[in-house]
């Protein structure tokens, strides 16, 4: 995620045959309310793992309603008496469970379901939610208002680090990751955009449904849906799809056009540092809603705010949004205090890519951000309201440029590729990444990273 700088850049307890509570007879309890990350308290539930959503919605922009049925595949990973989805300002319809009518209950943005039976630990099943309701942004006064915004054309989903559960219930924490396959009906003339492969689109009855499948696991903030007047460019690239969208309010050889069709060719310098482009699709949404004051690295799609083109083309934003495509996306963070994870190595990427492209040197840009930096203010485990300041973008990349600086760059691409490649797809903390860093260079580089993580003093000037 980049945030724009202009100001300058299942339910109540289950109750058996027996009729008990609490801890239900045979071990089945229920699971837990939240992922237990105090970043975002409530979000996120315990004892499963979702493996696929597969969502139906269907938005009129008239009316703002949302309509929509959410079929999740999960495991249970404890027995469950009864299980939580986030869903947040949504009106349930019906709930199944294998099939099976579940007893649901709705408590504020949590969707308690009681199965009809047990979910032993261990044991496959899916749950089918049928929804409804007038969706609404979630208010966060720390990071900022994220999720579901109706614009006067259509609709905007987006938000980090929650905004899933505005549109469709889930397992709303990146712990939990999970493939899609998702079906968008809207009128006919508009555009409904989301992650992954194309997979078409059929029309009846004035209405057209849009389908996309992302069959890499997507941690839910990073699923977005896009709908509205646009101009949607469909085509490959590596012999992958590759589709952008502009909207139509923004110039179609105007600057935000001009950045996002140069996605393949920023695609293609990251993937010569990082390793293999780890999705099946490329693309990028640029928006003209001036609510949506940052870029964010939805997977294989990113979405950017308009306010990162006021100025004219700019590829460094792009550069940071397809760089999370490995870093945040591919490797996802196992709780939000790593977030650096992400940001520090998008920042990164972006200075590597404006050396490349004719801007400013990496060794430059170095030296600004280091006379510049509060070395008060931590990288890793920022506090939630620093999830998105500079000690994690800025500080955060300093301290990836540090590594480079003593390691050298063969070892250091070398240190990167192999990170990524064993973690795809999977989520990883700040001490994966050091320890994997030092076994890899064959010598001790916790002392180094510290001091450009944590410590309270300039490390020195790299």
């Amino acid at each position: 995620m980049r945030r724009v700088r202009w100001c300058a850049t299942v339910l109540a307890v289950a109750l058996l045959a027996t009729g008990c509570t609490g801890d239900d007879r045979g071990g089945f309890r229920p699971g837990a309310a939240d992922a237990g990350d105090p970043y975002v308290p409530g979000a996120g539930n315990g004892g499963y793992d979702v493996g696929h959503y597969a969502l139906d919605v269907r938005y009129d922009p008239g009316d703002d309603r949302l309509t929509g049925t959410a079929t999740l595949t999960a495991t249970a990973t404890e027995a469950l008496s009864r299980f939580q989805l986030d869903l947040a300002g949504l009106d349930v319809d019906r709930v199944r469970v294998d099939g099976e009518p579940a007893k649901h209950r709705h408590d504020d943005a949590e969707l308690v379901v009681t199965p009809a039976h047990g979910l032993p630990s261990g044991r496959r099943f899916t749950v089918e939610v049928t929804y409804g309701g007038v969706p609404k942004p979630l208010p966060n006064a720390e990071l900022g208002d994220g999720g579901f915004h109706a614009t006067g054309d259509g609709a905007i989903a987006l938000g980090q680090p929650e905004s899933a559960s505005t549109w469709y219930p889930v397992n709303d924490h990146p712990s939990d990751k999970a493939t899609y396959d998702i079906a968008i009906t809207v009128p006919d003339g508009l555009a409904a955009l989301s992650n992954g492969v194309p997979k078409g689109r059929t029309s009846s009855g004035g209405r057209t449904t849009w389908r996309w499948s992302e069959g890499s696991p997507m941690a839910s903030y990073l699923s977005t849906l896009v709908i509205g007047d646009y101009r949607v460019t469909s085509g490959t690239h590596a012999g992958r799809p590759l589709v952008t969208a502009v909207a139509s309010a923004l110039p179609a050889d105007g600057p935000a056009a001009a950045s996002v069709a140069r996605t393949g060719e920023v695609a293609d310098f990251l993937a010569a540092r990082f390793g293999p482009y780890p999705f099946d699709a490329y693309g990028g949404v640029m928006v003209a809603d001036d609510r949506i004051r940052y870029a964010l690295e939805t997977q294989s799609r990113p979405v950017y705010g308009p306010g990162f083109f006021r100025g004219g083309p700019n590829t460094e934003v792009v550069a940071h949004e397809l760089a999370h495509q490995w870093f945040g996306d591919s490797v996802s963070v196992a709780r939000w205090s790593d977030i650096w994870l992400n940001e520090g190595f998008a920042t990164y990427a972006e200075w590597l890519w404006a050396e490349h492209d004719g801007g400013r040197t990496v060794a430059r840009t170095v030296a600004d951000r280091y006379a510049t930096t509060d070395w008060t203010r931590p990288t890793v485990d920022p506090g939630r309201a620093g999830m998105f300041g500079d000690a994690v973008y800025q500080r955060g990349a300093l301290a990836v440029h540090a590594l480079r600086r003593a390691v050298g760059d063969d070892t250091f691409y070398r240190i990167l590729r192999g990170w990524l490649a064993q973690h795809r797809d999977g989520n990883a903390t700040t001490a994966d990444f050091v320890g994997y860093a030092e076994r890899t260079a064959g010598r001790p580089l916790r002392a180094l990273l510290d001091a450009w993580l944590v410590g309270a003093t300039p490390p020195g000037l790299p």
